[in-house]
């Protein structure tokens, strides 16, 4: 293939965060790591580090919040008064 073109985009990005973003998952609470791009056509995914036993998992991007923060007062609509 040599004097041929790739006219191939590559849209995949991996993000590594620092620091590490503290998040709520499914599983429970985690450290955001990474953050995985796989283009316009997927979810963005999060690698994530559970904090009740180390273990990394991967979670798509609708399954991924921000943990509660009252210092910076970071998502505190679910801990308001009714």
């Amino acid at each position: 293939m040599t004097g041929e073109s790739n006219n191939t985009i590559n849209t995949n990005m991996i993000h590594q965060l620092n620091p590490a973003i503290l998040v709520e998952t499914p599983m429970g609470q985690g450290q955001a790591l990474f953050i995985i791009d796989y283009g316009m056509h997927q979810n963005t995914c999060w690698v994530v580090a559970l904090v009740s036993d180390g273990v990394i998992k991967h979670f798509d991007c609708n399954d991924v919040i921000l943990a509660t923060n009252y210092t910076y007062g970071l998502n505190l609509v679910k801990h308001k008064a009714k």
